[in-house]
């Protein structure tokens, strides 16, 4: 009974004292989760973890450890500002996987990215087709910022009263780093006949030119062409 006793009461405590830690650290722990945040909230935990099932480490050593921990969070943030290549190491930097509406192939592999990924990320940014987009940027924290092409997204059918008409399809990857997703073909009964017509209407011989393929709204495919390897 008392080790139970003893288990409660280093979790309250743990638990308060990295409440207390986290309060300090302010909102921005939460709000930019780059990978040196995630690290460190990481820490914290095992820390606590740790007070708490291993009774030979006391309560003092490890409220120590976190509060060296959190000075040195404080200590390296206030570094950060004042060292553009300090943040560069421990927050990362965006990059551009679509740039003025070309596919960064070297981008997306370099983050292990997927053409899946990347078009979940696309519509959590409620954009379905990526021909509307001139620029994608992944953000240290992981989010992804998406830039409209300026004819896309300049003016609305309600602007000018024009009544919305419903695409024949929905905007879906039917290729992918040169393989066909054959669920895709099979949801729209799309036979290889007619996707050799596409190929050869956009100027390619194989599907193993093509990096990565979308059926559009209206029937027409968007095709991107594998990056040659240097």
């Amino acid at each position: 009974m008392d080790g139970i006793l003893i288990t409660i009461y280093r979790t309250v405590l743990g638990f308060a004292f990295l409440l207390l830690l986290m309060r300090l650290l302010g909102k921005k722990q939460l709000g930019e989760l780059t990978f040196f945040n995630y690290a460190t909230g990481i820490a914290m935990g095992n820390i606590i973890g740790d007070m708490v099932v291993h009774k030979e480490i006391t309560v003092l050593e490890s409220l120590a450890a976190l509060s060296f921990w959190a000075v040195s969070v404080f200590l390296i943030e206030f570094l950060n500002k004042h060292s553009p290549l300090l943040t560069k190491l421990t927050k990362g930097q965006p990059s551009i996987l679509i740039k003025k509406g070309q596919i960064m192939q070297k981008e997306i592999k370099k983050h292990q990215l997927s053409m899946d990924d990347l078009l979940m990320l696309l519509r959590m940014n409620s954009v379905f087709d990526i021909q509307e987009v001139d620029y994608a940027i992944m953000e240290p924290n992981g989010q992804l910022s998406v830039l409209k092409k300026p004819l896309k997204d300049s003016v609305t059918k309600e602007d000018l009263n024009i009544p919305p008409k419903s695409g024949q399809y929905l905007p879906t990857m039917l290729v992918s780093n040169g393989e066909k997703i054959e669920q895709a073909f099979h949801e729209y009964n799309l036979t290889n006949e007619w996707f050799e017509i596409q190929l050869q209407r956009a100027g390619y011989q194989t599907i193993n030119e093509i990096f990565f393929a979308q059926l559009t709204e209206d029937g027409e495919v968007f095709f991107v062409m594998k990056e040659k390897s240097s």
